[in-house]
């Protein structure tokens, strides 16, 4: 028989994509796909079941279908319709560990892939250039999703320290985005104009969301020859976006907001329901964050389709020109250039009084 794989959060986009994606495989006999919520989207030949993994349910589930192989996506910093911040920390959290719980009892589970992120270490003014996956962050998160994701790793920890049989891979994506990214990042390079931090032009990495589906499969098979497909990895596109790059590409104009003043302005947004401009976010949009790839490459043995800037540039073009789109803004500057009273010459056509026939020396200044 093939593999069984059972996968969470199938009702957002991208826990959908990757149950279409991963029942293609030839060594895959069965995907389940779980989730509290019915999904929108179809799920190819996959089979959904109702279930909310912060019920103890969940562990009748993996035993009757004799699951192998757990691929966990539910771990999310967007709540879905209807759901708020509790909601979803109970999701991540909780649902985690009851999870986890099922898949210690269930003897037939050989494999564990987490979908986590790279707030797990935070954003800070100390912070080191780039983080391994090794580096310990200056400051551990103090709330929100970042902190969600430091929970959820130490609680997978622990799991594979109690279930050494079980091959564990934890995925740390960088910011995902692509034509259908649904984040809060995605959601605040959506507004027409961005608030920045005065003073501060971040360091941002992207993974695109095709390159996300593709990690996800590689780490829910056994490993390929000379790769290592168990441990923690980063998952990020080549390359760097300063936000001012990013802001010039998207054709949006920006609103650098004194850095007292950010919180009061996240809170406004938030209030206005335009994007989740949480606390984690505004320190990301403060001191931003890099980090290493190279076990990713080396280890995992993954390279990504997209860099970072190939990354953006897709979602650029999904979301369509902002006030500002970058030809638009060259055209206006070339017409500038042209004008008459900057390209030396006056309206008819003679030499302005700056710039003299040769052998006549200028007017001296009043100065």
């Amino acid at each position: 028989m093939g593999k069984v794989v059972l996968v969470t959060g199938v009702a957002r986009q991208l826990g959908g994509r990757f149950v279409r994606r991963i029942q293609r495989d030839p060594e895959v006999d069965r995907v389940i796909g779980v989730d509290a919520v019915p999904p929108a989207h179809h799920l190819g030949g996959a089979d959904f079941l109702q279930a909310d993994i912060r019920q103890p349910a969940i562990a009748r589930l993996l035993a009757e279908h004799r699951v192998d192989t757990v691929v966990h996506l539910d771990v999310t910093g967007t709540p879905l319709s209807g759901g708020g911040r509790s909601s979803l920390k109970e999701t991540n959290v909780i649902g985690t560990m009851q999870l986890l719980g099922a898949c210690q009892k269930a003897p037939g589970v050989r494999r564990l892939v987490v979908k986590s992120s790279t707030n797990v270490y935070g954003s800070a003014p100390r912070d080191p250039a780039v983080f391994t996956e090794t580096t310990p962050p200056k400051s551990l998160p103090s709330g929100g999703f970042a902190k969600d994701t430091v929970e959820v790793e130490g609680y997978v920890r622990g799991f594979a320290r109690r279930r050494p049989d079980v091959a564990v891979c934890v995925l740390r994506f960088a910011n995902i985005l692509g034509p259908r990214a649904d984040s809060p990042l995605a959601a605040y390079f959506s507004l027409p104009v961005l608030p920045t931090v005065f003073g501060y032009d971040p360091r941002l990495q992207f993974v695109h969301e095709d390159d996300v589906i593709e990690v996800l499969r590689i780490a829910s098979h056994e490993a390929r020859r000379s790769t290592l497909n168990s441990g923690t990895f980063n998952i990020a596109g080549d390359g760097v976006l300063l936000l001012s790059q990013c802001s010039r590409r998207l054709g949006r104009p920006t609103v650098p907001v004194p850095l007292p003043a950010v919180t009061w302005v996240g809170s406004a947004l938030r209030t206005l329901g335009a994007t989740d401009f949480s606390p984690e976010q505004i320190r990301l949009l403060t001191h931003g964050r890099m980090v290493s790839t190279a076990q990713m490459r080396e280890t995992l043995g993954f390279c990504p389709r997209y860099t970072t800037a190939e990354t953006f540039a897709d979602f650029v073009r999904a979301r369509g020109p902002g006030l500002l789109p970058p030809e638009r803004v060259a055209e206006a500057v070339d017409r500038i250039a042209a004008l008459p009273f900057l390209s030396g010459d006056d309206a008819d056509g003679d030499r302005t009084s700056g710039d003299r026939a040769p052998g006549h020396p200028p007017t001296q200044s009043a100065n």
